[in-house]
């Protein structure tokens, strides 16, 4: 496992994350008050771009490592979370939701990554 990419991955996927999260959920929020689809989307997307990045140098055991480096990426949010949002008390709504954001990140961050291993061990040729 290259615990250090998986680090550099996982804290640049929560810093994107928070960030377009902030920009565009007052926008979709305003018209949409009782959903919440920005938030998956973005992490959805960043989690498949960092995920290849680090899956791809891989060479052998890629499903295995593809479910570590999801778990690593979970502990990465929960830690940033923590130290940002639930310590200064700033994300107070984010207080009323944590355990369906903590379900909902590790279950999409665990399914992307296992399948991008899963996918990274086949042999596809394309013609």
């Amino acid at each position: 496992m290259k615990l250090k990419l998986g680090i550099i991955c996982g804290i640049l996927i929560w810093i994107i994350t928070s960030f377009f999260t902030g920009i565009f959920n007052p926008i979709f929020n305003s018209n949409l008050p009782h959903v919440n689809i920005i938030a998956p989307i973005i992490i959805i997307i960043t989690t498949v771009f960092f995920g290849i990045i680090y899956i791809r140098s891989i060479e052998s055991n890629e499903v295995v490592e593809g479910i570590l480096i999801g778990i690593v990426y979970i502990v990465i949010d929960i830690i940033l979370d923590t130290i940002f949002f639930i310590i200064p008390n700033w994300g107070k709504s984010i207080l009323q939701t944590y355990p369906a954001h903590i379900i909902s990140i590790s279950i999409l961050t665990l399914l992307i990554t296992t399948f991008l291993g899963y996918l990274s061990q086949m042999n596809i040729d394309l013609k």
